[in-house]
């Protein structure tokens, strides 16, 4: 279930302010993510925590407009059918973009303290992650991650962002265990405070035959033991990177590598006029 308290109370409507989502065709401001499927004649039954920020925190009612995503079939415009107490009925109108290919590049790391980790789901969310791992290693000084909090974070960060879709949030598991479940074909980058090539140059080489299938491993707050570096240095599909100089905490470095990934690989290397 997602967390109402985490949204504002009141939505913004200036451009530059945090929060503020540039209206979508016909005006409309207000995005959401569904399970359901979206079709034209369809009907779509929101929940009691939806139907209650429609009603009681954006104020609107039967007529009025309301974006939707599954993450599956585009977004379509909608509007509200019906609202009551505990749900509210959307209409479905008309497709206004559809699904298009997204980035796909992973981000493991090392949970930190809750305002922490928030944060960072809901940034990864807007820089294209596709999927948000947490990973416990030895230094790893959170021993519990509330995965639908994360999740939380990730809907509200994609309604806001225009995205289409929303991060696969996966449950916590240990550092040997992601190990053992990469995908051999993935690419794994490797985010080493010992040293290794400059990030760019590494992803740089990939400009001619582009990462499109690839993850990032960022560690604790107290870095990798040497042990895990050394067996994470053996593996063929791991590829060390170096964040410069300074020291980054935790969450600043994930944020990093996903915007250096995709301004030289992602979808900011696209043209859009």
């Amino acid at each position: 279930m997602r967390e109402q308290a985490m949204r504002t109370d009141t939505p913004l409507a200036h451009p530059g302010l945090p929060g503020y989502t540039a209206p979508m065709k016909d005006g409309i401001e207000t995005r959401l993510y569904v399970d359901a499927p979206l079709a034209a004649g369809g009907v779509v039954a929101l929940g009691q925590d939806q139907a209650h920020y429609l009603k009681n925190v954006l104020r609107l009612g039967p007529g009025e407009g309301v974006a939707l995503f599954n993450g599956r079939d585009g977004e379509w415009r909608a509007e509200i059918a019906a609202v009551a107490k505990k749900s509210a009925d959307l209409a479905v109108i008309e497709q206004t973009r559809p699904q298009r290919a997204e980035p796909d590049v992973w981000l493991a790391f090392a949970p930190i303290k809750r305002a922490r980790i928030d944060f960072t789901a809901q940034k990864a969310t807007e820089l294209g992650a596709s999927v948000l791992w947490p990973v416990m290693t030895r230094h790893t000084m959170v021993d519990r991650v509330n995965t639908e909090r994360l999740r939380a974070n990730a809907v509200e960060a994609a309604e806001q962002s225009d995205r289409l879709t929303v991060p696969d949030v996966r449950e916590p598991a240990k550092l040997e265990a992601l190990i053992e479940a990469w995908p051999a074909d993935r690419a794994l980058i490797l985010a080493d405070e010992t040293g290794g090539p400059p990030i760019a140059e590494a992803l740089s080489m990939h400009r001619e035959r582009p990462m499109t299938r690839a993850g990032f491993l960022i560690g604790p707050e107290g870095g990798f033991a040497e042990p895990e570096l050394d067996r994470l240095r053996k593996l063929p599909f791991v590829t060390r990177v170096s964040l410069g100089e300074r020291l980054l905490r935790a969450d600043t470095a994930a944020l990093a590598v996903l915007a250096i990934w995709q301004a030289l690989v992602g979808d900011w290397t696209a043209r859009h006029d």
